[in-house]
Order: C-alpha cells, then structure tokens, then sequence
C-alpha cells in the first residue's frame, strides 16, 4: 500500500481492485474502428436494439463525416438524419445518445442541440 495513503478504507479499495488489463491488439472489426471514434451510449444502444435499427458500415461512415463536419463548425448536440434513422449525437464526446427511427420520429420534439445534419 502506498504510505501517503492514510485512509485504511481507501487502502482496501485499491487492493480490491483488479489488475491493469493488458493492451488488446487492434482489430481489423468495423465495431471496433468505430468505437475509437464514436461511442453509443447505453441508452441509444438500448433504443438501437429495441427498435430493430441496424446501420451498415456506409450509414456509420457517414454519420462520422457528419460528426466530423459539425465539430468543425463548433457544432456542441446535433441532430443527425441518415437514412430513416434521426442520432442525437453529442459532438463534444463524440456520443450517440440516443436513436429514432422512422416509425418513431411522428410527434417528437429534439430539444438540447444546436445543429442538423442530412447525411
């Protein structure tokens, strides 16, 4: 334990902590080249699945050339349209946060962003 460390509770809790996991080596998945750059959050993922929204690689490309656009504007919560899919991505964090899809858009409002893109 490190003696700076004075809390016996807080000395515990770093010796329950697991070990640091060992680098993974980079994978070729597109899943995985998109996770460097773009994040879904546990909520759009869950909209995602529960809306059967499936985006193929072209749609996720765009969708980053789109993020990718409005960070350079200065672009903070946008709206991006791909498809027949509306994101609500958090450009700052480079977050989806959530997902709607057509059958779903009727009646809804977007609040909190401050860009649209049509990708």
């Amino acid at each position: 334990m490190d003696p700076r460390i004075t809390n016996a509770r807080i000395g515990d809790l770093l010796q329950q902590q697991a070990p640091a996991k060992t680098p993974v080596p980079p994978s070729e998945g597109f899943a995985d080249i998109l996770q460097d750059r773009l994040k879904v959050s546990g909520h759009a993922q869950t909209r995602l699945q529960s809306r059967g929204i499936e985006l193929d690689q072209g749609a996720w490309d765009r969708v980053m050339s789109g993020v990718d656009r409005a960070a350079a504007k200065g672009a903070k919560e946008s709206l991006v349209m791909v498809d027949n899919v509306a994101l609500v991505v958090s450009i700052r964090n480079r977050t989806v946060i959530t997902a709607v899809d057509k059958d779903h858009l009727k009646d809804n409002v977007f609040t909190n962003i401050d860009s649209a893109l049509i990708v």
